[in-house]
């Protein structure tokens, strides 16, 4: 699997989760949709849509609080 860092623009409810509005792609900022997120000990995990309909699985390092964005591998591997 490999990553590349993203920037995320997201708010936290009081239950923990979180609810991504946008991300920075190079020097964009895209809109997305937001589906499932879970936690694991990689991080916490959101899938999101780009606006091609694109389904991304971003993660939050729980060491450095850095997003990045999965790029190869099992990505979205939790829509099932």
């Amino acid at each position: 699997m490999s990553f590349v860092r993203i920037g995320v623009e997201c708010s936290f409810t009081e239950n923990g989760t979180v609810r991504v509005r946008r991300i920075k792609l190079g020097q964009n900022w895209v809109s997305v949709g937001q589906g499932r997120q879970w936690q694991d000990g990689n991080g916490r995990h959101v899938l999101i849509m780009l606006p091609n309909q694109q389904v991304r699985e971003i993660v939050q390092r729980p060491d450095t609080l850095i997003w990045e964005m999965v790029t190869s591998g099992q990505t979205g591997s939790r829509l099932a």
